[in-house]
């Protein structure tokens, strides 16, 4: 017995040998030379191999003095926050009901299956004509101002339904609640539906159900999903740039705006500063549970 599970833990290992190749190549390769680059220096018309911390200091330079009020990288970063924040907060609800939805009052798997497809749709199509399909709907002429001034509810069209906060955390929202409905129904598929009717039969109410048996069991869900939503809208920088009329402030909008100026190394700190605030905030997450027992 011991001599075929020696002979076959090679072939297992072989068959991981693919994807371990497609990880080196395409994460940890493009990982270690974003590092690397993030500490070379740069000119206007060359970038220029060599070992520095100009890039990170240039980040922080002037943020720890507060003589004038938060730096702009302060700033920045606290808006990259708000946006991340509100959207995972929004989603997580979103989520949860729907998810709640599907797998406690959808008895057929075939219409859960057609519901959960229609969640879909919005990936149906690409992110810009995803963006621009709100500009409509939205805008100072838009069907939404129209309407509400038709019906008397405003006198003049609101300005702030777009190319701004609301507009971005709308967008945000509509694109990646689907990440959040996703994981959670998975858990809630696994709870056992005999807890919950004997927690109805010791006469505990709905709400008494759901804080303390749903929302415990489907922590893993909850977690997984805000993971997926966190990581996504850190790094956004097209839909704040669409939504926000490119009047709103990201991290991820200004890494765009040094790789378009070819300041690689730049951008690279800067993408350096977000991975470790994105893996630590992860980290605190998964302190939670233990993911790959989940997984």
């Amino acid at each position: 017995m011991k001599k075929n599970l020696q002979i076959i833990q090679p072939k297992l290992s072989l068959l991981a040998l693919p994807l371990a190749l497609i990880f080196i190549a395409y994460f940890i390769v493009p990982l270690a030379l974003t590092v690397m680059v993030s500490f070379w220096d740069y000119t206007e018309y060359s970038i220029v191999p060599d070992f520095i911390l100009g890039n990170y200091l240039y980040i922080f330079e002037g943020c720890f003095s507060f003589q004038n009020g938060l730096c702009l990288t302060f700033k920045t970063y606290i808006s990259t926050f708000f946006f991340c924040f509100f959207t995972w907060a929004i989603t997580l609800f979103l989520g949860f009901c729907v998810a709640y939805f599907l797998a406690f009052y959808v008895n057929s798997t075939s219409l859960q299956i057609t519901l959960f497809l229609i969640c879909t749709i919005p990936f149906w199509t690409s992110n810009v004509i995803r963006m621009v399909s709100w500009i409509p709907l939205l805008g100072r002429n838009g069907l939404v101002n129209d309407f509400l001034l038709s019906i008397g509810v405003i006198q003049e069209p609101i300005e702030w339904l777009l190319y701004s906060s609301f507009s971005v955390i709308l967008a945000l929202v509509h694109l990646y609640t689907l990440f959040m409905i996703v994981p959670i129904f998975n858990s809630m598929l696994r709870i056992d539906k005999g807890v919950l009717e004997a927690a109805y039969d010791l006469g505990a109410s709905q709400f008494q159900v759901i804080t303390n048996i749903i929302i415990p069991l489907c922590k893993p869900g909850i977690i997984i999903g805000s993971i997926f939503v966190i990581t996504v809208v850190m790094g956004d920088f097209l839909t704040i740039g669409i939504m926000g009329g490119q009047q709103l402030a990201s991290v991820g909008k200004i890494i765009n705006t040094e790789m378009n100026y070819l300041q690689l190394p730049g951008a690279a700190a800067n993408s350096v500063i977000l991975l470790f605030i994105t893996i630590f905030v992860i980290i605190v997450m998964t302190k939670f549970i233990d993911i790959r027992k989940e997984l």
